[in-house]
């Protein structure tokens, strides 16, 4: 017998040494002209589940272990007399493969480099997005019970929970895409599960200009950003594409810098050799135990970091990156969640009296004027692009006003036959106010031909 089920017989054959004791009698098989194809189906299931042993099964490699389902659900099938199609058969053992050593039915999904994100809202409702476009598909779960299974496997894979004690979860999976989980009683109608997928091949700027994203001397000017280690907020809502936005930034930093990245969900993806990823860490089950991202980020610091990249700013945590920025790691990125650049710097804001809210609103718009150099805002429009829509830099603050100059701006025309937007990008083409810094790294005339060039 294939190795997959030899264990399982070697266990049964012991067994069957001592004192026989009585199994429960299986339901008679309904003969099968009269079962419908899903009992068939499920009844066939059952049985090779009972013949495998899923310790043995795991060990196995996804190709082997589907190609001993099959021949196993083939003898079944055949030995049972259960009508069934070989394209049929090649399915089921497809699928339990895919909840032996994979995710069930997302499994085929996770595999599709087309789809970006995949939204489980429950066993019978599974969207994803592709190109910017949300679609209902026809994957289904076969129970809420799977759907729950599988929720949970997720989160085992890297060290948490999610159950009714527990029902919020953060995790990711072995190829970095990022996973959230709703469990009942919070989720009425069974897990949610959101996915956000990222692209196997890398992404730099000049890619994503090529694709639209933003026009060549946008992508001139945040590398040149990056290379002269500005500060910079990367500014946009759920799905904008910040962190494509920040990896594609990323890749400009020197190879002999030490990056310290920090992240509630580790999904950076970057190529630097000297990187040290860090990642939160939840309450356990006596609710003691948590490391928050104030936590790393001041453990950060004593880690002699050149540069600090947190994955996304939420919290009173804004407050401490700030200090970093302003303590000598020029250079650090982190993400917001913002419609546009002004509002991003009162995003910041209200984030840091979460924590000190005892410091005047002045001195906050100081520290953050001090820090920030440049903040890039990324929106997914209704065509389903992503694209660049300003480019701000944080010039200083005058009075009770933090003053900011545009460096590139969106400007909508309409759009094609194709449904596709166009527009342009438009610079006033002012020298900025850190442009002695572009000096120091000899990249100020760079600067000021990208703006031309516009």
């Amino acid at each position: 017998m294939n190795r997959a089920f030899g264990r399982r017989a070697e266990v049964v054959a012991d067994a069957a040494a001592e004192p026989p004791v009585p199994a429960p009698a299986a339901p008679p098989l309904r003969p099968a002209a009269a079962a419908t194809a899903a009992e068939r189906i499920r009844r066939l299931r059952l049985q090779v589940m009972e013949r495998v042993d899923p310790v043995v099964a795991a060990e196995l490699a996804a190709p082997v272990l589907r190609a001993q389902l099959e021949s196993l659900v083939h003898e079944i099938a055949n030995r049972e007399r259960i009508e069934i199609s070989a394209r049929e058969q090649a399915t089921i053992a497809e699928e339990l493969a895919d909840d032996m050593v994979g995710y069930g039915p997302l499994e085929p999904l996770l595999q599709d480099d087309s789809i970006s994100d995949i939204m489980v809202n429950g066993p019978d409702r599974v969207f994803v997005e592709v190109r910017g476009r949300v679609k209902l598909t026809s994957v289904r779960f076969r129970s809420a019970a799977q759907l729950a299974t599988i929720a949970q496997k997720m989160a085992a894979s890297v060290g948490r929970r999610v159950d009714e004690s527990s029902p919020l979860v953060d995790c990711r999976l072995p190829d970095g895409s990022r996973v959230n989980v709703v469990f009942p009683p919070l989720a009425i109608d069974g897990a949610c599960i959101s996915i956000r997928k990222f692209a196997k091949r890398k992404v730099d700027l000049q890619a994503l200009a090529a694709g639209g994203s933003m026009s060549p001397s946008v992508a001139r000017v945040l590398e040149i950003a990056a290379r002269c280690r500005l500060n910079v907020v990367i500014s946009g809502g759920t799905g904008s594409g910040k962190t494509t936005m920040m990896n594609a930034m990323s890749q400009m930093i020197d190879h002999g810098e030490r990056i310290v990245t920090i992240e509630d969900a580790a999904e950076l993806q970057l190529q630097q050799p000297h990187v040290v990823r860090l990642e939160t860490r939840p309450v356990n089950l006596e609710g003691r135990g948590e490391i928050t991202q104030r936590d790393l980020i001041r453990n950060a610091l004593r880690m002699r970091p050149d540069r600090i990249i947190v994955g996304e700013v939420r919290g009173a945590e804004a407050f401490d990156m700030l200090q970093a920025m302003n303590t000598g790691h020029d250079g650090s990125y982190c993400t917001v969640h913002a419609n546009t650049t002004r509002d991003a710097l009162t995003r910041i804001e209200n984030m840091v009296q979460m924590g000190q809210s005892s410091l005047p609103s002045r001195a906050i718009r100081t520290q953050i004027a001090g820090a920030v150099d440049l903040i890039v805002q990324v929106a997914r429009m209704r065509d389903g692009g992503r694209r660049v829509l300003q480019v701000s830099e944080v010039v200083g603050l005058e009075g009770e006003v933090v003053t900011m100059n545009e460096v590139f701006q969106f400007e909508y025309e309409g759009e094609d036959q194709t449904g596709r937007l166009r527009g342009r990008w438009t610079t006033p083409g002012i020298r900025p106010g850190f442009y002695d810094r572009l000096e120091y790294f000899g990249l100020g005339e760079a600067w000021m031909n990208a703006l031309r060039e516009a």
